[in-house]
């Protein structure tokens, strides 16, 4: 029973894991069918305090992560969300910050593990779990110390059983809850983080311990990630710094619960850093420290039209042109006819954009309406990114690519489904791709209530 936070990692090797491992690759196979080879990069982050900065309204470190992802990562790399929160609260989180969508989440601490977007789990993970676990006889035993605040019921999960207890109290409560469970015939594991919070767990749950049953099964596939970087700012992520051949970055934001452990366990690991940037930044910093790849995001870029790319990037296109269609409006760029000029010479002359409520239109006419449009969102909550952008080849010099692009205006929040025609045909890398079609329908459950404002 393991009652306080250690250096090792207890590795899945039981006939029972293993054949649990084997029970969901179905799910694990629908999550890597867009990977033509082992992901680039694998990064596997805590959202609260890691990802997302709570202390940044504008979310901008968090929209600069976003940007590299998607214009350098997305088609050949895996975004995991390892996180304490339980599937409600994650869903909420999702709609009050600016989040990617990511290819995995784990979700309750290490407990729960999902596929996609539609979230499909993981049941070779469930039945791993239920392994010398009981959580009514947890509850029944919890019940008895007074200094435990039980949490809401959305966080109480099947694998999990969360509550609040007084720093003061943390670590004498955590050793006769230890015993006690111990001899009720439970292997549990109890883990204290947050300064309040205290998780209990079946022994094999844990963030740490997800991901390593993740890497068994992307062994199993042959398609084990190139780099896995693992990301956390509490007690809870310790567990993710354990994993073998993994590189960390402790966030400059990171609890004192966390630095204590890697003062213990990993002082002198190189693979381990501790960043001086906080949140998402910091996840930024530590992918250029260990070189696992571009790690300037578009938005630091100031003029995008003097980027320089060696190959056509359908994706970095996508991602550039939207960061323009975002600082034009916020006025953040020189009200300039060079820049409606450049935009019209990337785009067809008889290209089509497919407007979300049916309607179409010339792409040129489209570049033209931006004339009026130039800083109306300024001094304003304006925000324009884009979600899983994925290009497809379909000849040897166009691609598809599908994204959703969202728009955030004040409280109002709007996402829709696009669908982009970009050629390479007539044009060198420096030109950049031409736009020939785009065409967009409303997320469901994220439309607007008036279609006057979306203008791309």
């Amino acid at each position: 029973m393991q009652s306080h936070l250690s250096g090792t990692l207890t590795p899945l090797s039981s006939p029972f894991q293993r054949n649990a491992i084997c029970q969901s690759e179905s799910s694990l196979r629908k999550t890597m069918d867009r990977l033509t080879e082992n992901a680039n990069l694998m990064i596997v982050s805590d959202l609260d305090h890691t990802m997302v900065d709570h202390h940044d309204p504008e979310n901008l470190s968090l929209l600069r992560f976003n940007a590299l992802w998607e214009a350098n990562y997305r088609s050949n790399s895996l975004l995991v969300f390892s996180t304490g929160r339980s599937p409600t609260l994650y869903k909420e989180l999702r709609k009050e910050k600016p989040m990617l969508t990511p290819d995995i989440t784990i979700m309750s601490v290490g407990t729960e593990i999902t596929y996609g977007n539609s979230m499909e789990p993981d049941n070779g993970w469930v039945e791993y779990l239920n392994q010398k676990w009981d959580r009514n006889i947890v509850f029944e035993e919890t019940s008895k110390i007074p200094e435990l605040t039980l949490q809401s019921e959305t966080e109480q999960r099947p694998h999990k059983a969360s509550f609040y207890v007084q720093k003061d109290k943390a670590d004498d409560i955590t050793r006769s809850l230890s015993t006690c469970l111990k001899e009720r015939g439970l292997d549990v594991k109890i883990i204290y983080s947050g300064g309040m919070d205290l998780d209990i767990l079946p022994q094999g749950a844990g963030k740490g311990q997800a991901l390593a049953y993740l890497h068994d099964k992307f062994k199993a596939e042959g398609k084990l990630p190139k780099n896995t970087l693992v990301c956390g700012d509490s007690g809870n992520d310790a567990d993710l710094f354990t994993v073998p051949d993994v590189h960390g970055v402790m966030v400059s934001n990171a609890q004192e619960e966390l630095l204590q452990w890697h003062a213990i366990y990993a002082k002198n690991n190189p693979k381990i850093i501790h960043a001086k940037e906080r949140c998402a930044a910091g996840i930024i910093q530590a992918i250029g420290h260990f070189n696992l790849g571009p790690s300037i995001s578009p938005r630091d870029v100031t003029d995008l039209s003097d980027t320089k790319l060696d190959n056509f990037d359908p994706a970095y296109e996508v991602v550039k042109f939207y960061l323009f269609y975002e600082r034009w409006r916020l006025a953040e760029v020189e009200n300039s006819e060079l820049y409606l000029a450049n935009l019209k010479a990337v785009c067809s002359k008889s290209g089509i954009f497919v407007h979300p409520s049916g309607i179409e239109k010339q792409l040129h006419d489209c570049v033209d309406s931006l004339r009026t449009s130039y800083g109306d969102k300024k001094g304003q909550p304006f925000r324009v990114w884009v979600d899983q952008v994925l290009p497809v080849q379909v000849g040897s010099d166009s691609w598809l690519v599908k994204f959703k692009k969202w728009e955030q205006s004040g409280g109002e929040r709007l996402c829709c489904l696009t669908t982009a025609l970009l050629s390479s045909k007539g044009v060198t890398v420096a030109d950049g791709l031409t736009w020939v079609l785009v065409h967009q329908t409303w997320l469901k459950e994220a439309g607007p209530s008036s279609d006057a404002e979306w203008l791309f």
